[in-house]
């Protein structure tokens, strides 16, 4: 169903870097750090973190839309963290939001198969990446995790002033690729900024539904997990 392929193009978040588990570790490590379980009365971080992701998720998707900007979304997640736990916000310690911002992005976890998946399509296909991440973080992530070889190009929404879902990213990103949109596909987690954005503009899609949620109608193909990809393409 792929053999008309020669261009891949991948998210970041959630896709290959498990943003999950090195967000976790990281407001864990700082939750303890700046006391947070004297200030909320609670032994663990559980509860701050859950809550904490949820509110993020939502900002998140605000600002894929362009609802909300970079620094509005840094000021609102945290802040709405404490208001939903019942502290008061002016009691954030702003260096918490810094601290966090340099800690997360060294994290290294990986998606399940991720290094392996990209270590077999390297050799079969131009790879190339398309996120909706902070410059900053981006970068480090990259780096980080070693995976910046496997990518012959990145194209980050900050950089370029339009974020998935909208058509000018991908426009943008296969001009550079200097792929034809009908012999690339979207490969991603989010069904809105990847799978739709990435079909409105007319690619093929593979949804990586790797929490098993509800289908994604507009994908070409679905997968539970990167290893697929190995069989597919």
């Amino acid at each position: 169903m792929l053999s008309h392929i020669k261009h891949l193009f991948f998210d970041l978040d959630h896709t290959l870097w498990d943003f999950d588990k090195n967000a976790n570790e990281s407001l864990n490590e700082l939750f303890f750090s700046y006391k947070f379980d004297d200030l909320f009365g609670h032994k663990t971080s559980d509860l701050f973190i859950d809550t904490y992701s949820k509110i993020n998720h939502s900002l998140w998707e605000d600002y894929h839309h362009g609802k909300i900007d970079k620094s509005t979304l840094r000021e609102l997640r945290f802040s709405r963290t404490f208001e939903s736990l019942g502290v008061d916000p002016k009691l954030f310690p702003l260096s918490f939001e810094e601290d966090y911002l340099s800690l997360c992005p060294t994290k290294t976890n990986l998606l399940p198969f991720a290094r392996e998946t990209l270590e077999y399509l390297k050799g079969k296909y131009p790879l190339h990446l398309i996120t909706n991440g902070f410059k900053e973080a981006v970068a480090v992530k990259l780096k980080t995790s070693k995976l910046q070889p496997y990518f012959q190009s990145v194209v980050i929404s900050e950089e370029l002033g339009v974020n998935k879902p909208d058509p000018k990213i991908f426009q943008y990103a296969l001009d550079g690729a200097r792929a034809a949109k009908q012999e690339s596909v979207m490969i991603g987690d989010n069904p809105d900024a990847d799978i739709a954005g990435a079909s409105s503009y007319g690619m093929d899609t593979v949804y990586f539904n790797c929490k098993q949620s509800t289908p994604c109608r507009s994908a070409t193909l679905e997968i539970s997990s990167l290893k697929e990809l190995t069989q597919l393409l």
